[in-house]
């Protein structure tokens, strides 16, 4: 089976305009394996959410390849073969909830009924089934994130590119996010490629964390988590002195001034 993401000596070098070009990747290789959840950390400015573009097909590389489950970034966007949920929750202010969250379906022809019973199972999902009527300006901007969040599960994606997706929520919201995205991706198979800035986040969601450094950025170091398969992950796992640990390590990577940028990263 092809990788989910397969990503092959990237780099992309933006034009000022007045100035030197300004790298914001520089050969950077990664794969990721179907299910497989990948975390990419580091300091603001570092490439992470470049990154994800590259692999959504929303940028392209100026060298190097990218290629999702064995076909082009480009091929893969038309296919449909991915589902997106950005900082910005980009609803449709004209349509309700529901409907934001059905969108998908609907532009794919999915049956009427389905696609009801598909969008109630994700509003509940994200706690919000009883704003299923409600109009954009009506929820705050962590529920409307939320939204946007169960539209991108909503066609059952086998891959997920997620940019800093909870940032907007409150904390006690975000943790419980964290573990029904943890379970949902382990139940339906899901790889997900996840940007984030929060270390303990990081750790909680992923098999690995890709750590990287300052621009251009480059992988510095890639950390196994180890912390079992996503459906056993639990509000217990934070306490656990593994997860603690765990954090300790993708801190030391991401701020180690020893480590070596890594090139091409093999599982």
């Amino acid at each position: 089976m092809s990788d989910a993401v397969a990503i092959a000596g990237v780099t992309r070098t933006f034009a000022t305009g007045r100035g030197p070009a300004v790298t914001a990747l520089q050969d950077v290789s990664l794969t990721v394996a179907p299910g497989e959840f990948v975390s990419l950390i580091g300091p603001s400015g570092c490439g992470k959410s470049t990154l994800l573009r590259l692999i959504a097909d929303l940028d392209q590389p100026t060298s190097g390849i990218v290629s999702v489950f064995g076909k082009s970034a480009r091929q893969a966007r038309l296919d449909q073969d991915y589902g997106i949920a950005f900082q910005q929750a980009g609803l449709l202010p004209w349509r309700t909830v529901a409907a934001n969250v059905e969108l998908p379906l609907d532009l794919h022809r999915v049956p009427a009924a389905e696609r009801r019973a598909r969008v109630a199972e994700l509003l509940d999902f994200v706690g919000l089934a009883d704003f299923a009527g409600s109009y954009p300006d009506q929820l705050s901007g962590g529920m409307q994130q939320r939204v946007a969040i169960a539209r991108a599960f909503a066609e059952k994606p086998s891959l997920l590119l997620m940019d800093e997706p909870f940032g907007a929520l409150d904390e006690m919201t975000r943790e419980r996010m964290q573990t029904e995205l943890v379970r949902l991706s382990a139940e339906t198979g899901a790889a997900v490629v996840f940007v984030t800035h929060s270390i303990p986040e990081a750790v909680f969601l992923s098999d690995r964390v890709v750590v990287m450094s300052p621009r251009p950025g480059r992988i510095r170091e890639i950390v196994p988590i180890g912390l079992g398969p996503g459906r056993e992950r639990g509000e217990a796992l934070r306490e656990n002195p593994a997860f603690y640990a765990a954090v300790t390590a993708v801190r030391e990577a991401l701020h180690g001034d020893g480590a070596v940028p890594v090139g091409v990263e093999n599982r």
